[in-house]
């Protein structure tokens, strides 16, 4: 530590009879208070500490889940959850392996105590063969009959879920890396899966042994970032970096039912050159609303946008498993609204392609979109800036809620609706922060405090190289199970962090 005083210059010359000392000085003895800390002593190294850093330390190695899954040696970039067995969940991470492991709660004779610390979940399969980071997982609907992978190596590697070992079925590659697996939920087209590419490309596969490639799409420019299907199934709108949305019709039910694309890969195509649906910066997020009537897409900025969807019926539509789609693999016809419908052919455009709304209330990105379950007309918007904004969607896209600190400064990763029977209108979210928070997205009293019911803490956070990735929730138990980027899995549920 620098001294307080100031030293002499070069130019002069110390006096020397107030320098020198005698002998008596010399001997002098100066005895040190042991319970004073020196100057250069660490203030924090005392039992003097500041009792607010003390508290900090405690806020930071709070954990509140019931289990953990430790077995990653690497962050944590995707969850699944099995669609029948939601206590079965599948990871993958930067140490290029998937585990599945089940979260059944503990019985009692085997809780934690002080003497007996808490063991990590063991896993029910290793899952190895990717050469690089695995960056999505999903299963496929409606029975989980398999499990997906899909690698920053390009590869995508289906499992059978009928053997407890996860035997691998098969392989394809394609693409430089893949950003998304999202589940197809047509009920005539089961084991389906869609897959977007950091080159641009949409994939469309069957999953069975070899992988079969139903469509591929490449009207997007740059990396694909996001997509999602409509509820029936039949269409897939996806996003782009390059700020395009494009709208599928994979099994050809719109062109079935009358829906004229106009020539068009795509039922309908919006890009950037529309400056009514431009958003600086691309779009990086994407939902499609209950009824399937629009789809919402965010982006750089907080900007939201809203687009109607064809009105695909049920009369004269084709569900022959890999029918092309309108202009599969073709080359040209993007920015294109579908054309008039045909009322006798079963399905109408209505609205297709028209932008029906343009929003924007948060400061920076929108990373993730989630639509309640009806009768409930919200849509949650979480951005990077920390901040969610519920907006009603029966009342011209109105903000209910501004959530601004949700997440303190950092961003929000991921919001989810319940999908539980009597919880609908609670909304779960996670954040670079490492919280785990759920709202009360209902008006009067249970807006009060922006509607905060839990929080659950366990995974570093706010700067400290982790955060909250992505969770999976819902069954029996009502469980949340977190992917963190420290490389643990937590479980949370119950009343634990309940305020």
């Amino acid at each position: 530590m620098a001294s307080s005083k100031t030293p002499f210059s070069p130019d002069e010359a110390p006096d020397d009879d107030d320098a020198l000392l005698d002998e008596a000085e010399a001997a002098e003895e100066v005895a040190l208070d042991p319970d004073h800390p020196m100057d250069s002593d660490d203030p924090s190294d005392t039992d003097d500490a500041n009792p607010h850093d003390q508290e900090e330390q405690e806020i930071q190695l709070q954990n509140d889940s019931l289990a953990h899954f430790d077995a990653h040696k690497d962050s944590v970039f995707c969850i699944a959850q099995h669609p029948t067995q939601p206590n079965t969940i599948a990871t993958g991470g930067g140490d290029d392996t998937t585990y599945i492991f089940t979260t059944t709660p503990p019985s009692p004779e085997t809780l934690p105590s002080p003497s007996h610390p808490r063991a990590s979940i063991p896993p029910l399969a290793k899952l190895t063969g990717h050469t690089d980071s695995v960056n999505a997982l999903t299963y496929t609907l409606p029975s989980g009959t398999y499990l997906l992978s899909g690698g920053l190596d390009g590869q995508l590697r289906a499992h059978s879920t009928t053997d407890p070992s996860y035997p691998l079925l098969a392989t394809a590659q394609e693409v430089p890396e893949i950003n998304f697996l999202v589940p197809c939920p047509h009920p005539s087209h089961p084991d389906t899966i869609a897959l977007g590419a950091s080159d641009g490309s949409v994939w469309v596969y069957a999953v069975e042994s070899p992988l079969r490639i139903l469509q591929a799409y490449y009207l997007h420019t740059a990396s694909c970032t996001a997509g999602a299907w409509t509820p029936d199934g039949k269409l897939l709108a996806t996003v782009s970096e390059d700020g395009s949305l494009y709208v599928w019709d994979p099994f050809g039910e719109a062109a079935a039912a009358g829906i004229d694309a106009g020539g068009a890969q795509a039922v309908v195509g919006l890009t950037a050159s529309d400056q009514r649906f431009a958003v600086e910066g691309g779009l990086y997020s994407v939902a499609v609303a209950p009824s399937g009537a629009f789809v919402v897409v965010g982006g750089a900025g907080g900007m939201i946008r809203v687009v109607g969807l064809p009105r695909v019926g049920a009369t004269g539509v084709s569900t022959t498993a890999g029918q092309k789609g309108a202009g599969a693999k073709a080359k040209g016809g993007g920015g294109k609204k579908a054309g008039a419908g045909n009322s006798s052919g079963g399905g109408s455009a209505g609205q297709a392609g028209t932008i029906l709304a343009s929003l924007q209330v948060q400061s920076e990105g929108v990373e993730t979109l989630s639509f309640a379950s009806p009768p409930l007309s919200l849509l949650a918007a979480g951005a990077l800036d920390g901040s969610i904004v519920l907006f009603d969607t029966a009342h011209n896209f109105a903000v209910r809620r501004h959530i601004k600190e949700a997440h303190e400064e950092y961003a929000v990763v991921q919001v989810d609706f319940s999908r539980e029977r009597r919880q609908e209108h609670l909304l779960t979210s996670c954040g670079l922060d490492g919280a785990v928070r759920r709202w009360d997205t209902r008006g009067g009293t249970a807006a009060a405090g922006q509607g905060l019911v839990n929080e659950w803490r366990g995974h570093r956070g706010e700067g400290e190289g982790g955060g909250v990735l992505g969770f999976v929730q819902g069954g029996k138990e009502g469980r949340i199970i977190t992917a963190g980027d420290d490389g643990v899995v937590l479980v949370f549920g119950g009343n634990q962090g309940e305020l």
